[in-house]
């Protein structure tokens, strides 16, 4: 079994790291460098960085503010927010991101993907999908989950794949920042559908429901953000609690 993956989230806007509940009442959690710099000290596998007001307010990702935590990490570093060309993922793989993120553009676009997997090879593509359920069946949103759409979460994964994508960022709307653990059916049948890891995001709240969702959700890599800011979880407490029950991270 392939080596499952812890990732800090830093959710961006006006330049500081923000977290909030269901993607609402966003509340101050930190310096987006000093919070990396830690992570990346405290044993995390890698980071995503996403400018959650970038595609809202019509603007680029910050790419100043990449290169900062760039220079402060040495794990895997994602960055989304506001990507819509290969320009524009040019500039941050410049900036020191690894990889980069794509949500709303891909959706708009959905030929961006093969173009970033052609381009930059789909180990660098990392299709993020916002999804909540409506009438029982999980609707894709955009625009940081303020735009409602009718694509059906589990096709428009499979199409992702099809264009090249090298993972899906899961993220569960209905359990975002209410800590009640992550949507382990749906991401069992984002698994058993797709060859590519699915990292889990959206309701993380004790150690526990990590190992919840690498067993019953058989994710890839879990996503998390307050618990880890705040501190509630310590990644090597969290790292050892996994390992003692059978899954394999990297200590």
């Amino acid at each position: 079994m392939l080596t499952k993956r812890i990732i800090p989230c830093l959710d961006i806007k006006n330049g500081r790291t923000v977290k909030g509940i269901n993607f609402l009442g966003l509340r101050d959690a930190g310096d987006p460098v000093e919070l990396a710099a830690r992570y990346a000290d405290e044993g995390a596998d890698e980071l995503v960085f996403l400018d959650i007001s970038a595609t809202e307010e019509r603007r680029k990702t910050l790419a100043d503010l990449v290169l900062h935590v760039a220079e402060k990490v040495n794990i895997p570093f994602t960055v989304g927010g506001g990507i819509s060309s290969v320009d524009d993922v040019d500039i941050l793989l410049k900036c020191g991101a690894d990889k980069v993120s794509v949500n709303s553009s891909a959706v708009k676009n959905p030929r961006l993907i093969n173009d970033l997997a052609a381009k930059f090879g789909s180990q660098c593509v990392v299709v993020a999908i916002d999804a909540r359920q409506i009438d029982g069946e999980w609707k894709v949103h955009l625009v940081g989950g303020k735009v409602p759409t009718e694509l059906d979460l589990f096709e428009w994964a499979m199409e992702v794949e099809k264009r090249g994508a090298g993972e899906i960022l899961f993220t569960s709307m209905d359990h975002d920042g209410t800590k009640n653990g992550f949507a382990n059916e749906a991401l069992l049948k984002l698994s058993r559908s797709l060859n590519i890891p699915i990292i889990a995001s959206g309701g993380a709240g004790k150690i526990q429901h990590f190992v919840d969702t690498f067993i019953n959700g058989e994710a890839d890599a879990a996503l998390a953000a307050s618990v880890f800011h705040f501190k509630e979880i310590e990644i090597k407490d969290l790292k050892t609690e996994l390992k003692q029950n059978n899954i394999p991270v990297r200590i």
